[in-house]
């Protein structure tokens, strides 16, 4: 059988489309390398969110497609949401490409590895895998992402999920908890649930409450250490689900919220309501009730018809805020967003500054932050030696989530109790210098 590589770009949502694709190849007898010059077939698997998202997706299939033209490689697949947008251009455009896989047809991935799948007609996207659907685990053995649900149907207007991932699903509950047990037996210390909008899990199911069940349930895994979620949209953070998090000490003290901007005005341009006055409550009502809580966030900046007066007021509900953690994206004029038709269209390079700005801002911020911590002692995850140096090893905090956050840098490891040799995933005690 033919050797197949694979890259994933993109969200952790992504990663794990990525990683049951290799876990159906597997299963079917092909044999998987990390080595793209060695791969006889190439899988892409691309995102679309965003402009540089997706000018990072078509570089890289120009660059397998090299491989097919040089190297080793016979069959160039493109995967994921790229396809959900352009499928018949890929094909037209990219001679290289012998097949596509929608977001809807990732269990078709043997077909097109085959030879026996070119283009399926667009069709809204359905596909949700489930407990014994095979995966292959890209991530650290120690550490796993696990989506509990596929798709949105919040009708955010600078957003095409909804077109590249279709309607908001839920996966079964029991699903969910067996292959939370599964990742747990088979090493993950830490579990991170991932949707679109897992605050809004089960209730396509007809379940209440359906993510402070589902946490309230993973907690009593022995297995597991940390589990923790991304993401949270505001009006779904319910009492129930900040009183949950409060309660089970394994689930993680941190709380990814996207707000997107703080100005009503902006926010209501964006089909996204509230204010930054209402966000500032629900962000004391969260640190009421989770001691300690982690929380980030992250803004568009240079929406179309946002004034100088908005972002003035954006700054200064960052201030007020005093997130963790902060992302700031420079507003993207997707062609099918609804608002594409918007006018009043900020000029990129003020976009850029205002981003600047607003990071600059926060860079205070985590600075002032980062300073208590000084000379305290943490629990943490050891994430084993860092990339950049053999000399010292990396680790996380409860409030740090993985590839996504900050990290800790050990620069001296003292052996344990048992005089073991600490290892990654192990979970140490650290003292911030």
């Amino acid at each position: 059988m033919p050797k197949v590589g694979f890259v994933s770009l993109g969200c952790p949502k992504n990663l794990v489309d990525s990683e049951v694709m290799m876990g159906l190849l597997a299963r079917g007898g092909y044999e998987l390398t990390p080595r793209a010059d060695e791969a006889e077939v190439l899988v892409v698997n691309t995102c679309s969110f965003i402009a540089p998202a997706q000018q990072e997706s078509v570089d890289t299939i120009l660059e397998m497609a090299e491989y097919k033209r040089f190297g080793r490689a016979r069959r160039l697949i493109v995967a994921g949401c790229l396809v959900e947008r352009y499928r018949e251009q890929i094909l037209e455009q990219v001679p290289e490409v012998d097949a596509v896989v929608g977001t809807g047809e990732v269990e078709r991935i043997l077909e097109a590895v085959g030879g026996e799948l070119r283009i399926l007609p667009a069709q809204p996207p359905a596909f949700l895998y489930h407990d014994l659907t095979p995966r292959i685990l890209s991530t650290p053995r120690h550490q796993a992402y696990l989506k509990i649900a596929e798709g949105c149907d919040h009708p955010c207007s600078f957003c095409i999920i909804p077109q590249l991932r279709g309607a908001f699903r839920s996966r079964r509950f029991e699903s969910v908890v067996r292959e939370a047990q599964n990742l747990g037996r088979a090493g993950a210390r830490e579990v991170t649930l991932v949707g679109q909008d897992t605050t809004s899990y089960g209730e396509d199911l007809g379940l209440r409450d359906g993510l402070p069940r589902l946490l309230e349930r993973l907690a009593q895994l022995d297995e597991l250490y940390w589990v923790r979620f991304l993401y949270a949209y505001p009006n779904r953070v319910t009492p129930r689900l900040l009183e949950t998090i409060a309660k089970y000490p394994k689930l993680a003290r941190y709380l990814d919220m996207p707000l997107q901007h703080a100005s009503r005005s902006v926010l209501a341009r964006m089909k996204r309501g509230s204010s930054g006055d209402a966000f500032l409550k629900l962000l004391e009502r969260i640190r009421a009730t989770i001691s300690g809580v982690a929380l980030r966030t992250s803004f568009i900046v240079g929406f179309p018809g946002e004034t100088k007066a908005d972002f003035r007021e954006l700054c200064d509900f960052v201030r007020a805020a005093d997130f963790d953690w902060m992302g700031v994206f420079c507003y993207s004029d997707v062609d099918n967003a609804q608002s594409f038709a918007l006018g009043s269209k900020v000029n990129e390079e003020v976009a850029a500054e205002r981003r600047n700005r607003l990071m600059a801002t926060q860079k205070e911020i985590s600075a002032r932050k980062l300073k208590t911590r000084v000379g305290k002692r943490f629990p943490a995850l050891l994430e084993g030696p860092s990339k950049e140096s053999d000399l010292v090893w990396e680790a996380r905090l409860e409030g740090m989530a993985p590839e996504i956050d900050g990290k800790l840098y050990l620069t001296d490891i003292e052996a344990s109790a048992d005089r073991r040799v600490a290892q990654a995933g192990d979970i140490v005690t650290v003292e911030v210098t």
